[in-house]
């Protein structure tokens, strides 16, 4: 029986390995598309210590479970590596036993990089706590540390703490979201509670966003509420957008917001994760700006009052603003993680009668007045006028 020394030159003998000088300069001279991405071995605690910039981790013993979560791709260049070029030569061959295509074993690891003076990056760590709190997420190939302290650093503006909002402030709290804003002027009523579960029977009355920021710090105190206890309008968007948000949830229920939201958010370049309710139905879709189609490509003009009585007016079944809204947190999170494929393009259409989903294509209009080829808006507009003017056909 073969020891582990004959074991590792006969391994070290079926893959290819690649100089740490060599590997840098791969990653700094190749052009961006060329140049490798580096998979780290290690355990736990080396990672913590310091690591090759731009390194994806998963320690050596959960490599063939995570890679192909972590890696997609098995025609991408890849340099493993540990400590002093061993583990990450089994590693190697591992991945070519998966199917990777372009794999070499950094030849005398992580050390020696190290010595040659070459960049390191020290991650942040979390804490114990922070670590038993979202473990499910830590276990996930495409959250992982990494992506969790992306979720913890990230800044999401909620428009509404109503029927949308509740829900999507609750599970983006619950996932750990840094700092969540809030926009609402309203008070809590007793009409809004078959519904808007981030509120109590006890808070009658108080403010919307002082509610919900009660209820969500005490469900996550890594999470910062910031609350705007105020109608959004022309005149103080710019100054809540310059909170430098990553992301938009419009849980808004009327017109006038909604074009507001959307003309404010193509200015300023932040994704808008769109929602919205009316009896058993609801949509979601994601508009990015400068990327794909924006809410007046899909609604150049409100439809006419008649078309689109309020909540208020013709109902919602409680439960629908639960799954609209946890559906908008879920594209939230994406977009921050930067994985999936988002609802940009793509309007969700869901049937809670006929519990069914579809969904619709949502293209770009290239004559749009505010994210087209040659916008004729170009600064906030009088809203309320707009949505109640008349329909042109």
């Amino acid at each position: 029986m073969a020891g582990y020394r004959e074991l590792l030159a006969r391994v070290k003998a079926e893959i290819q390995e690649i100089s740490t000088i060599e590997a840098h300069e791969r990653l700094t001279s190749s052009e961006p598309a060329e140049r490798p991405l580096f998979v780290d071995v290690r355990e736990p605690d080396e990672w913590e210590e310091g690591h090759i910039p731009g390194a994806v981790y998963t320690g050596r013993g959960r490599l063939e479970q995570r890679i192909e979560g972590l890696v997609p791709d098995k025609t991408r260049p890849l340099v493993v590596y540990c400590s002093a070029g061993n583990r990450s030569a089994f590693a190697a061959k591992a991945l070519g036993e998966l199917g990777y295509e372009n794999v070499l074993n950094l030849a005398s690891g992580f050390s020696d990089w190290k010595r040659n003076g070459f960049e390191i990056t020290i991650p942040r760590v979390l804490s114990a706590d922070q670590r038993s709190r979202y473990s499910r997420h830590l276990l996930i190939p495409e959250v992982g540390e990494d992506g969790q302290q992306r979720i913890l650093d990230a800044r999401v503006l909620l428009v509404g703490a109503g029927g949308l909002g509740s829900p999507a402030s609750l599970y983006l709290a619950a996932a750990g979201v840094g700092t969540l804003g809030i926009v609402d002027a309203d008070v809590v009523d007793e009409s809004n509670l078959q519904r808007q579960v981030v509120h109590s029977t006890e808070r009658l009355g108080e403010p919307k966003v002082l509610s919900a920021k009660r209820t969500l710090e005490a469900l996550n105190p890594d999470v910062r509420i910031v609350p705007f206890q105020e109608r959004l309008t022309s005149d103080n968007v710019e100054r809540i957008l310059a909170g430098g948000w990553d992301v938009i949830v419009d849980g808004a229920d009327n017109f006038p917001t909604r074009y507001l939201v959307n003309d404010a958010s193509i200015w300023h370049g932040i994704p808008v994760v769109h929602g919205s309710i009316f009896r058993f139905e609801g949509q979601v879709t994601v508009f990015a700006p400068h990327q794909g189609p924006c809410y007046r490509c899909l609604f150049p003009q409100p439809p006419p009052p008649e078309l689109a009585p309020s909540c208020a007016e013709g109902g919602v079944l409680g439960v629908l603003p639960g799954i609209i809204g946890s559906i908008q947190a879920n594209e939230a999170l994406k977009l921050i993680l930067e994985r999936g494929d988002t609802l940009a393009g793509r309007l969700l259409l869901f049937d809670a009668l006929g519990t069914t989903l579809d969904e619709v294509t949502v293209r770009r209009d290239p004559d749009c007045p505010v994210c087209g080829d040659s916008p004729s808006i170009t600064d906030y507009v009088d809203y309320v006028e707009f949505c109640n003017a008349p329909l042109q056909l």
